[in-house]
């Protein structure tokens, strides 16, 4: 049961997301031999409040567009 996770900011519609998934689940299954029925995809939505690089939030470094 082949599990894959996507950390990212929140902020994806959930059509986004099911590209996503279904994109992934594709990827999976022509590179690593994996079955869809089997494969798992988690995102974890985190926001850039909570997610740091080079010493500062992800919401200094990239603030929300105006």
């Amino acid at each position: 049961m082949p599990v894959v996770t996507v950390q990212m900011w929140s902020g994806r519609t959930t059509e986004q997301k099911r590209r996503l998934v279904a994109a992934i689940t594709q990827a999976m299954v022509d590179h690593a031999g994996a079955k869809p029925d089997h494969l798992h995809v988690i995102i974890q939505d985190v926001p850039k409040d909570s997610w740091g690089r080079n010493g500062r939030l992800g919401s200094e470094n990239e603030p929300d567009p105006a």
